[in-house]
């Protein structure tokens, strides 16, 4: 076993570390005192609760909080915490807490999960992830118990609000109310909460650990910069967006005063990022607003960060690829600084190749499911943009997918949560190699 580990790549390694977790996962929840005994639970059910789980997304072929009894949901939580820090987080505090040093390849390990140039800090960069994230959920979790315990009594009210915490943290969009998450509607005290909470998951540990280390603007590294400029206008143009489609035109109930409705706009801006939480059905939002939720659970979170699909700083590089070259400039910048072309041409890849993807998934699904009456292909494009980008929003799809449906909607979940960079890897067990013959160049027309 050892032989065949250390030939793997450490895209390879962690591709499998998340299916492990993934069938792990799955064996306890098919064990009869993890669901009430009414309910029967198919074993492919099982497992996409354990990889939608794993993957942070949030979609569910069963309802949480019917279907699983408080061990079993107390898995799916533990699932959410790894799936959200990765596997190789909590297999460095193993090793530190049995006072054993990392090797050269866990720290390689390590700097492939969260994205790192080096290896060189992985220890304490850990250390600060597993620090921040459970001080961030703690606080999360105080409160939301200002508003859980009187709402649902003090043994609910505790367990509900560590519970949603930790979803909200995460991004993870599970429920685990016996009501929908609906019933938050103009509250504004648990939407700000639970959006701070998003926030803060979506940002990425890297920028927090910035933000909080430099605290002056001007010395924020470049990532940290553009994710916070592109993370900003993606939440602002999704706000105006449903301010203008929703809104004022009434779909969203406007009962409640202008305050309410503002924060529920915002909420329902911010949840795209791959969250998942709906206070508004997704069969009442206008054509405008649908087009809104599709383009904004395209590009979520930040490398690093507890989000799944194409990441900020990638549509942060193509978007200053494409004003570059309106304005004729052949290098890309972005402030102060430029991106070099081989970033340049890994975002432009790991674009492509998302929008490849997300069309192949569509049209198998269009093979294997029925619409139903009244629905277009958007039905279809919908539900994969929300599974490759771990948003967990559902146009209804999800609880009546087929058993060939269910297997191509978690395949997405879990390259959208691994990374198509990492499976690619993976898969085609890429090496770096150098190439030391040219070829001659020649113009194509193009336009």
């Amino acid at each position: 076993m050892k032989k065949i580990a250390k030939k793997m790549t450490p895209p390879q390694i962690l591709t499998l570390g998340f299916l492990l977790i993934i069938f792990m996962g799955s064996l306890l929840l098919t064990l009869p005192w993890m669901h009430h005994s009414h309910t029967h639970v198919p074993l492919i059910d099982a497992i996409f609760t354990a990889v939608s789980a794993t993957t942070i997304t949030g979609l569910n072929t069963l309802p949480t909080a019917t279907t699983w009894t408080l061990p079993g949901q107390i898995i799916i939580l533990m699932m959410i915490e790894v799936g959200a820090l990765g596997f190789m987080t909590f297999a460095v505090l193993l090793i530190t807490l049995t006072g054993r040093r990392l090797d050269l390849r866990s720290r390689m390990l390590a700097q492939q999960a969260l994205n790192l140039k080096s290896f060189s800090d992985v220890h304490s960069i850990l250390e600060y992830v597993l620090r921040l994230s459970t001080i961030i959920q703690a606080l999360g979790a105080v409160l939301l118990a200002f508003d859980f315990i009187p709402r649902f009594g003090w043994m609910k009210g505790i367990y509900y609000s560590i519970a949603h915490s930790i979803s909200a943290f995460a991004n993870a969009g599970f429920v685990f109310f016996d009501a929908p998450f609906g019933q938050f509607k103009s509250d504004s005290y648990v939407l700000i909460v639970t959006m701070l909470l998003i926030l803060a998951g979506s940002l990425g540990f890297l920028v927090w650990r910035d933000i909080i280390s430099k605290r002056k603007r001007h010395n924020f590294s470049l990532h940290t910069r553009l994710t916070l400029t592109v993370s900003a206008w993606l939440i602002g143009i999704g706000f105006v967006g449903f301010l203008i489609s929703d809104t004022l035109t009434g779909t969203f109930n406007q009962a409640n005063g202008w305050f309410n409705q503002i924060i529920d706009t915002l909420f329902v801006a911010i949840t795209p990022r791959t969250a998942g939480f709906e206070i508004v059905p997704m069969n009442t939002i206008s054509n405008a607003g649908f087009m809104t939720f599709v383009f904004l659970m395209f590009i979520v979170g930040t490398p690093g960060s507890t989000s799944g699909g194409i990441k900020t700083t990638t549509a942060g590089i193509l978007i200053a690829q494409v004003w570059a070259s309106l304005r004729g400039q052949e290098s890309v910048r972005f402030r102060d600084r430029q991106f070099s072309k081989k970033t340049v041409n890994k975002a432009l890849m790991l674009a492509i190749v998302a929008i490849i993807f997300i069309f192949l998934a569509s049209f198998f699904l269009s093979i294997t499911e029925t619409l139903p009456k009244g629905r277009g292909t958007e039905y279809y494009v919908f539900e994969v943009v929300s599974a490759f980008s771990t948003a967990g929003l559902t146009l209804g799809l999800t609880p009546n997918l087929s058993s060939v449906g269910k297997v191509i909607i978690m395949t997405v979940m879990f390259i959208g949560r691994v990374g198509l960079y990492t499976v690619m890897f993976s898969v085609l067990n890429v090496h770096a190699q150098d190439i030391h013959i040219e070829y001659p160049e020649e113009e194509v027309l193009i336009g």
